[in-house]
Order: structure tokens, then sequence, then C-alpha cells
């Protein structure tokens, strides 16, 4: 197990940041930790990479604690925050080398490295330029470059594409898939796409506790409500609402069926049905068997914005209570 986090809290005075929670994150795996603004996860990032203690638990990084093995485990994780650790006035080359020999690198391995990462993390045509000359995308790409010089097995990574624009994010999240193909990967985001191109697994942290944990698909489907299904039929009918929409209606587990108007012959439905239940099969047997023409016949499946919002708003957390 890469790491291992067990009944973690940590106060802030009578504030409770992170308030007793517990999971592991896989060798190899590649880790979406999620929860809005003050929801704990940046502290119990800054713990897990021995920046701050914890007021109570454990952290386990490859099997070393960080309260008793501080130093050996900060060489096992490379760390990326938020605010990236820039000098400005230094240019690439020279930042690198000094991140480098303060992990302790000998003159050989660091020009390995050195070379490794410029070419990684494609850094190549800037890597003699000031620091602070470059565009954010280079900017967290050199600190990128930063958190693995040392080639650590671990690398936590908090809002690494904040601020970029939508080619820079494209760019640093292909960098973060080729990433976790060798290393363990935790990733802070409020980009909830970037969790769903990048990630194996998904964890929601909400005032400090831990409101869900699994795959995409095991939340989307703990989590899912009614089903939502789109529905195009080709019909010769003048008056769908009378013809067409009680045929769909009387199906069994169909809540609501909603007419979305025609173009042409070609007549839109969209039906809700009761959670859990996919009645795509009943409604293909219910056309073929009144002569129409099946177009089309989607299922919308819960997003994961869906699941972090019923997750983290005051009413699920209120009816939770």
């Amino acid at each position: 197990m890469a790491i291992a986090v067990r009944n973690l809290t940590k106060l802030y005075g009578t504030e409770k940041a992170v308030n007793d929670i517990s999971f592991d994150v896989k060798t190899g795996e590649i880790l979406g930790f999620l929860g809005p603004n003050g929801a704990g996860k940046t502290t119990t990032m800054k713990i897990i990479t021995c920046y701050m203690p914890p007021t109570s638990g454990t952290v386990e990084v490859e099997g070393m604690d960080i309260a008793d093995r501080s130093f050996e485990v900060r060489k096992k994780i490379g760390y990326l925050p938020e605010m990236n650790p820039l000098y400005l006035d230094m240019n690439v080359v020279e930042y690198l080398d000094y991140s480098a020999r303060l992990h302790g690198l000998n003159h050989a391995l660091l020009r390995s490295r050195l070379k490794e990462m410029i070419d990684v993390c494609g850094i190549a045509d800037v890597r003699h330029k000031d620091i602070g000359e470059l565009s954010k995308g280079f900017r967290q790409r050199v600190g990128l470059a930063q958190a693995m010089i040392h080639d650590p097995e671990v690398l936590i990574l908090d809002e690494p594409t904040s601020g970029l624009d939508p080619n820079q994010i494209v760019e640093i999240r292909h960098l973060i898939r080729q990433l976790g193909r060798a290393k363990t990967v935790v990733l802070s985001t409020h980009i909830l796409s970037e969790v769903q191109a990048t990630c194996d697994r998904v964890i929601i942290i909400n005032e400090g506790t831990i409101a869900a944990n699994g795959t995409l698909e095991q939340l989307q489907q703990d989590f899912r409500g009614s089903e939502k299904i789109s529905l195009e039929v080709k019909a010769s009918t003048t008056n769908a609402m009378t013809t067409m929409y009680p045929k769909f209606k009387e199906l069994l587990h169909v809540e609501s069926v909603e007419y979305g108007g025609q173009d042409g012959d070609v007549h839109k439905f969209s039906i809700l049905t009761e959670k859990g239940f996919d009645v795509r099969e009943d409604i293909f047997k219910r056309t073929v068997a009144e002569g129409w023409i099946l177009m089309e016949l989607s299922r919308k499946a819960t997003s994961l914005e869906e699941v972090f919002h019923k997750l983290t708003t005051a009413e699920t957390i209120n009816s939770t209570q």
C-alpha cells in the first residue's frame, strides 16, 4: 500500500479541519481527491507530505510512519502544492539543479534526472529562460519537474491545472496520465472532468469527513437517482400527445414522460424512470409493436458533477443528519 491514512484528525483551535478520516491509496493508482473549498483536502495533503503534524491519527507512506520517519517519507514523496514553489529569478535549469541538490542527488545522477525531467515535462525549449518569464502552463510543468526530480514513488498534486487555459489543461492532464503508469498519484482538483479523464478512483471529502470513496462507476451507481432516457421515434401522426405519449407513460417503472416536439415525422421524448430500472428494452418493444421507427434511444448516466453536488450540498448533508 502506497499510502495508509487511519483515523486522521486535525484541529485548528476548536475547528476540525479533518475529522477522523481513514483511506488507502494503492501502489500505482491515480486517486482523485475532491471536495469544496474548506473541505479539508489541502490540510490532509500537507499532513501526508509532512508539512504539518496531525492532531491525532496516523499516516504511513510506503510503510513508513510520518511521525517516526518524516525524513525518509519526504524522500519518497514529490509534492506540488497549489501555490507553486518557484524562484522566479532563477532560470529553469538552475532551479531544477537546486531542487535536485536539496534532495541529495549526486553529480552523475543529477545530470541524468535533470535531462529526463526536462524531456518528460516538455520544457526543453524554455530550459534556459528565467521562470518569471514563463507562462502559467510552463511554470506548472517546471513545478511538476521539481516534484519528480528525485524520482519519488508517490506524487501529491494540489490543483495542478489551476489557472491554466484549456490547451494547457489537456497537456498537463496527459502528463499526469503518463506519470500514473509508474507512480502513485494523489490529485486534488476542482475540475471534475479532469478526474473523469485521469483518475482510477475518487474520494470526496466534505466538512472534514469522507463522503464517498470508490471508482467513478461505483459512485455513479451508488448515488444514481431516476434514470433519464432520451428517445426519438419516427411515426406518421399529427398528435403525438394522444397517440404516442400514453403508450410510453403506461410502461412499468416509468415515472414521467415529457414531449420535446417534432422534426418532420420524428418525435422527441424524455422519459424519467424509477431508480435502478432500465426500461430501454420495453421502450424498444413498444415502438416495434406500434409500427413506429426508433431513431434514437439513449440513457443519461449520472455525472460526477451530480454525485459531487448530492454529497456536498447543505440539503443533502442536513437530510443525512
